[in-house]
């Protein structure tokens, strides 16, 4: 309803013109993470200044006053501002500082915050004051009785704008939830060979009971300990309950942790072909836990590479596989290495879709291991691991990496 608002500043310089204007044009910019009282005051003071009041939108890449912001992403920030009436345009600003588009736009105001000139005037804003004076616009100072910040309602209580994220990318994308319904209705009947890391999560919650008498360490009580399967498990599991026929391909101890593992698959519906090495325990990772806090994390694991006898009979099963998709779920607990990746990639059946996901949130995998694979799912961080940047913007990041992985 709102989005014909939303404009590229190419476009919004088409829409207002040039100086002198038949309507005078005001801009305000800031990162509008969260739509506060404060921000409602300033929007609506500018706008009383001038005829057209534009809104610019810090964009995402630039926002690095605080870890994990912005919080709603630039898309969503814009449209929430684009939903205001007292708003008539809005512009993300690709730019690290507004200045290129004052200069570009040549608003004939400028909406600062009054915070900005109470105390002297930082260097940034006269920066912004020296491109205006170029053409011959004139900042304007916004009360400042109210001031809020957006980092510190965020961080008393964040908002819940999952499905609103979901929502936004999904119309950026064109796709509506019937697609995915179809998506997921496809998938019946469908045979998946699952190639893959077993872990066993467990948590244990626990009552603290205080500190050791002799020594800096906490004593606690084991109230209760649940466990989960999951790694590779937990994708053999998401597949099948979307409804997929999956064969799961995986190297368990001969322990504990391997029975809760295959009696829980076996419920699910997975058809589970584990080789059992009695030389290495089942992956099984332990969070203790008290009142909601995490006291420490023990690892019964080990990262050695399989042998050459399991590494064969894993091949020789993928290769024997009539599976229409085969998903290779890397974390790094034996199976996958430089050299088995290759030797298990070589057994993929011709016909079958290959599907690659490699974490690192703790190992080292790397997604660029799978080359040649129709699709790989990383997330930000493991793409920021395999190209060894930290700096470039999500959207060349993945292009990077879809040429690399190529």
């Amino acid at each position: 309803m709102f989005r014909h608002k939303i404009k590229t500043r190419e476009e919004l310089a088409q829409v207002i013109g040039t100086p002198p204007r038949a309507k005078t044009v005001i801009m305000c910019h800031g990162v509008f993470d969260i739509v506060h009282p404060g921000h409602l005051r300033h929007l609506m003071y500018a706008k009383e200044k001038a005829d057209v009041l534009v809104a610019s939108v810090t964009a995402d890449a630039h926002i690095t006053k605080a870890d994990h912001r912005p919080y709603v992403p630039q898309e969503l920030r814009a449209q929430n501002l684009a939903a205001l009436e007292m708003v008539d345009y809005v512009i993300i600003d690709l730019n690290p500082t507004p200045i290129d588009n004052i200069r570009y736009l040549q608003p004939d105001y400028f909406a600062k915050g009054y915070e900005y000139f109470a105390e002297g005037i930082p260097p940034r804003t006269q920066e912004e004051m020296d491109a205006l004076e170029t053409y011959g616009g004139e900042i304007v100072f916004t009360p400042g009785d109210i001031v809020y910040s957006s980092s510190n309602l965020i961080e008393l209580q964040a908002p819940k704008i999952a499905v609103d994220k979901l929502l936004s990318l999904m119309e950026s994308e064109g796709v509506g939830f019937g697609d995915l319904r179809k998506a997921v209705r496809n998938l019946s009947g469908v045979k998946v060979h699952v190639v893959g890391d077993t872990i066993i999560d467990g948590y244990s919650e626990c009552t603290l009971l205080g500190a050791a008498p002799k020594s800096p360490t906490f004593s606690v009580r084991l109230e209760r300990t649940e466990l989960f399967t999951g790694g590779a498990g937990v994708v053999a599991r998401h597949v099948k309950s979307a409804g997929a026929e999956v064969v799961f391909s995986t190297v368990l101890g001969e322990d504990p942790p391997k029975d809760f593992a295959l009696k829980e698959l076996g419920e699910a519906g997975v058809d589970c072909h584990p080789v059992i090495d009695r030389t290495r325990p089942t992956t099984y990772k332990e969070r203790f836990t008290a009142h909601g806090y995490k006291l420490l994390q023990v690892d019964r694991v080990d990262n050695r590479p399989i042998s050459e006898r399991t590494l064969r009979t894993i091949c020789e099963r993928l290769g024997a596989s009539r599976a229409d998709v085969v998903i290779m779920s890397d974390f790094r607990h034996g199976i996958f290495n430089r050299d088995s990746i290759g030797r298990l990639v070589k057994e993929i059946p011709s016909s079958a879709l290959k599907v690659a996901d490699s974490q690192v949130s703790s190992r080292w995998g790397n997604i660029l291991d799978f080359t040649d694979f129709d699709l790989i799912t990383p997330n930000e961080r493991e793409a920021r691991f395999a190209l060894a940047d930290q700096d470039t913007i999500v959207r060349p990041l993945a292009l990077n990496l879809f040429r690399q992985a190529r």
